[in-house]
């Protein structure tokens, strides 16, 4: 027993050892891709240049134009699409595992929709009270702002049953979907911008916006997956779990409060990229089975390595215009839904 335990350990660490390599690599490549094409072997030695103990080791073999377009345009980019995706996923994989239902996602409980809101507001009314800020902390704070609401209304004496959090999610989304229409038809000018916002997409963002979403992603992705055994316990039912000591309540509002800062955080600075949080999942509970304790951190690599291709193709398929990056998500993803429909509705009869 406790050699199949340490086998199945050590498998663990190999498939995220893996899938860490491949995001690496991922990082590498996808720098390498754009207008100006740079060789790959170039991009290691900028980056290792940069690092403050060796750098003296590596003799230049760039220009200032090409060490600018990687540190500068491509590289913060990449990496937050990084976090985004990862966010993404694993918040798909908590609202799957917390709702039992395989076809929940991230923006089930209006999150978006209260991000989404508070990006618009600030670009229909030029706000700029905090400069580059402004936007990404209007979204963050309205998506915060909609979690509180929407537990406020679906808390019983202290309880949150899981079909009044749904369906009070559901009812807030429709209702700031009507103000966000309304927002919209009076925007005029920057009705562009918010259409391109809503599409969901990363161009334009810099180290500025990795730093913003850096922390809030982490700690909410560490206190999810801290919990990931009870997560484990929860899925055999609310009852079955309290009954082997799990606090489920306690574990319940902590779990909700940990994705909602995800989420609110990576829409705060990407815009709505639907889908990722219910395709990855999926995929990774295929490959690496259901125990979140592996599922989590493989998810959030997978997440991230995804969103980073997407967004490569988003960016080069018809340079040197750009797609949104929610546009190609959504291309993969509404097929996968569909698929899950299609397979949910054969299972029912």
């Amino acid at each position: 027993m406790y050699r199949n335990h340490l086998k199945k350990i050590f498998h663990w660490k190999l498939i995220i050892a893996y899938l860490a390599l491949v995001l690496g690599s991922t990082v590498v490549l996808a720098t390498t891709l754009g207008p100006a094409h740079i060789s790959p072997s170039v991009v290691p030695k900028i980056l290792i240049s940069r690092l403050p103990l060796i750098h003296h080791l590596i003799t230049p073999s760039w220009s200032i134009g090409e060490a600018a377009i990687i540190l500068e345009i491509r590289l913060p980019r990449i990496i937050l699409g990084v976090l985004v995706g990862a966010a993404l996923a694993v918040a798909g994989t908590t609202m799957q595992a917390l709702f039992r239902n395989p076809m929940a996602d991230p923006y089930i409980i209006g999150i978006s929709s209260g991000a989404a809101l508070g990006a618009i507001v600030s670009l229909t009314f030029g706000l700029n009270i905090f400069g580059l800020y402004t936007l990404p902390l209007m979204a963050f704070i309205c998506g915060a702002a909609v979690i509180f609401l929407v537990y406020s209304i679906a808390s019983v004496r202290g309880k949150l049953p899981v079909s009044t959090l749904l369906l009070s999610g559901i009812a807030i989304a429709l209702f700031l979907s009507a103000i966000i229409s309304f927002l919209m038809y009076t925007a005029g000018e920057e009705l562009h911008g918010i259409v391109f916002w809503l599409m969901g997409g990363l161009w334009g963002r810099s180290w500025s916006h990795v730093l913003m979403a850096f922390p809030f992603i982490l700690l909410g992705t560490a206190v999810i997956h801290i919990f990931a055994r009870d997560l484990n316990i929860m899925l055999l039912g609310e009852e079955p779990a309290q009954h082997l000591g799990i606090e489920v309540e306690t574990v319940k509002k902590i779990i909700i409060f940990s994705t909602s800062l995800i989420v609110a955080a990576a829409v705060s600075v990407s815009g709505i990229i639907g889908f990722i949080g219910l395709i990855i999942p999926h995929i990774m509970r295929i490959l690496v089975g259901p125990d979140h304790r592996v599922l989590l951190p493989s998810s959030a690599l997978v997440g991230g390595i995804f969103l980073v291709w997407t967004d490569t193709l988003a960016r080069t398929i018809i340079a040197p215009t750009e797609i949104p990056v929610g546009i190609i998500t959504a291309l993969f993803g509404a097929p996968f839904f569909l698929y899950l429909l299609r397979t949910r509705k054969r299972s029912m009869f």
